[in-house]
């Protein structure tokens, strides 16, 4: 179905970063997932003709739970009458007739509670695996596409899509309810994989159709999100470890792309235009975590985060909660980090080695632009334009293309030997 660029735009726009939402509520309203995801698509198919003939409505959000509250209502009368066919047929056929538990009345609710938070622990039942439960988390309560979550994995489409089935399946086939559960700590962790992986897909799009560095809407929805649950988990202070790290990044929103839409490294940024607001609110919650001393990975990487806002980042300091998040989680994008912060400590040569040192990461264009980087502090061009090179052919984001490619100018412009700007802030470990 074609619509019109406005029309498409705003579609695109309100099913990425309102599509959990709807989903969430109506999932609420229909108890029956399934039936809330198909009635959605009617929604969308709907919007695409609608707005192309008659405008974008002043609120699509609203717009869209309606038409699909709707439908929803209509597939379930439509299901209800089958049943009763059905069962007014069963005597004829010899069969007894089916309990109607697939044809639940609609309820209305007057009083509105978190129902993303509700589909997010759903997605997180400890009968599903956990790579399931982040990857159905990511496509129905953070809107992100297949693909998008596929790059956060750096696991090829298809695997994600096949993770995303069997979850819905194994929804459907053990009736698991879409509710709070009594002991909500058991899926914390889960929870903040899920949430910081939203957030990174905010922080730092992976997809060239974002046409931005950032999701701005989806990183401050993660933010609400992972205040939400660390309100309702007061006793898991790993959530408010995460919500710490993510206030201390996205603070730097305003300082982190130029005015023609390139990204700025951390060392360059105007710290002025920082929220030092939001900064310091990073402190007050990452300090409320860590009074409950129960010490985790969450929080160590706020503690990193939070030496970066200071402004006069101390590596050696970072380098030593790099080696203890190594012996908490380790991971190689962990490690990589790792290696950038030795190189601020101890020089590009010792930083070289330990990136070098680092397995797994051809594809990941970090790695390249870190090595890109030191390579050119080392003087070694022709090396250095390779691994811009191959950063720039690995990430989509624009922003990101367009600082590799400003990399590559320099190199070309620079004398051996001369020092190239810092690496692109990484994204939060996972």
């Amino acid at each position: 179905m074609t619509t019109s660029p406005t029309a498409a735009d705003a579609l695109t726009r309100v099913a990425r970063e309102e599509g959990g939402r709807i989903l969430a509520l109506l999932a609420d309203r229909v108890h029956d997932l399934d039936l809330a995801e198909e009635s959605i698509q009617d929604a969308y198919l709907r919007a695409a003709t609608a707005w192309t003939t008659g405008g974008v409505p002043d609120n699509p959000a609203a717009w869209l739970y309606t038409v699909a509250r709707n439908s929803a209502i209509d597939r379930w009368r439509r299901a209800q009458s089958a049943q009763r066919r059905a069962s007014a047929s069963a005597p004829l056929l010899g069969l007894a007739p089916a309990e109607d538990d697939d044809c639940r009345p609609i309820e209305e609710f007057t009083e509105v509670g978190d129902e993303q938070l509700r589909l997010m622990l759903l997605c997180c039942h400890p009968a599903l695996a956990r790579d399931v439960q982040v990857a159905l988390t990511l496509r129905l309560v953070g809107g992100l596409t297949t693909a998008e979550i596929a790059a956060a994995y750096l696991v090829p489409e298809a695997t994600i899509a096949q993770r995303i089935v069997r979850a819905k399946r194994k929804i459907r086939a053990a009736r698991i309810p879409l509710v709070i559960p009594a002991d909500l700590s058991e899926r914390a962790e889960t929870l903040a994989t899920v949430l910081s992986l939203i957030f990174n897909e905010g922080y730092l799009a992976s997809t060239a159709d974002a046409g931005t560095l950032t999701r701005a809407q989806l990183a401050d929805q993660a933010i609400r999100l992972t205040a939400t649950a660390a309100d309702a988990l007061p006793g898991e202070p790993e959530l408010g470890g995460l919500l710490a790290l993510q206030l201390f990044h996205r603070s730097r929103e305003a300082a982190r792309v130029d005015a023609d839409g390139v990204l700025v490294p951390l060392a360059e940024q105007d710290r002025a235009n920082w929220d030092h607001g939001m900064i310091a609110k990073g402190h007050r919650v990452l300090a409320m975590a860590m009074a409950q001393r129960q010490l985790g990975p969450w929080q160590v990487q706020a503690l990193i985060a939070a030496e970066h806002a200071s402004g006069a980042a101390r590596w050696d300091r970072i380098v030593r909660l790099y080696d203890l998040l190594m012996r908490m989680a380790p991971s190689p994008v962990v490690a990589l980090n790792r290696a950038v912060a030795v190189a601020e400590s101890e020089g590009p040569v010792t930083g070289l080695a330990a990136i070098d040192g680092v397995p797994g990461l051809d594809t990941f264009h970090l790695r390249h632009a870190a090595r890109g980087h030191l390579l050119g502090r080392l003087g070694r061009t022709a090396e250095a334009r390779q691994a811009w090179e191959r950063a720039a052919a690995l990430t989509h984001n624009p922003s990101e293309v367009a600082f590799a490619r400003s990399r590559l100018a320099q190199l070309d412009g620079d004398e051996p030997g001369g020092r190239q700007e810092a690496v692109p802030s990484s994204r939060i470990e996972t």
